[in-house]
């Protein structure tokens, strides 16, 4: 996860959110959010976070904790240590060995 740079949002670790988050530009999640989560860029979700949400972007970056479904325009990356339960639908997806991942993957263009 190259892309710390140029990001637009963080919710902190310590941070909970519940509803809906909507960001323009690369958000980094390192709280709790519950709910559902939409980017026209990147999100990445943080070691640290715990996510109970639907996730679309274009881009999404997986090391913590999430369960829901994700939607990907572009790719979604999940990184050990994640932890991840749910649907992705994406046209690439990269699995890192070590992540836990219980789910299914519709692959698209």
């Amino acid at each position: 996860m190259k892309v710390q740079k140029d990001i637009s949002a963080i919710i902190e670790e310590g941070c909970k959110f519940e509803g809906n988050l909507t960001f323009n530009g690369i958000a980094r999640i390192a709280g709790t959010v519950n709910g559902s989560i939409f980017s026209n860029n990147t999100i990445i979700v943080s070691e640290a976070a715990v996510v109970n949400a639907d996730i679309s972007a274009n881009i999404i970056l997986i090391s913590g904790t999430v369960k829901g479904n994700i939607k990907a325009s572009s790719r979604v990356e999940i990184i050990k240590p994640a932890r991840f339960e749910g649907t992705i639908m994406t046209p690439s997806l990269i699995v890192e060995e070590g992540v836990i991942f219980h789910g299914t993957t519709k692959m698209k263009k």
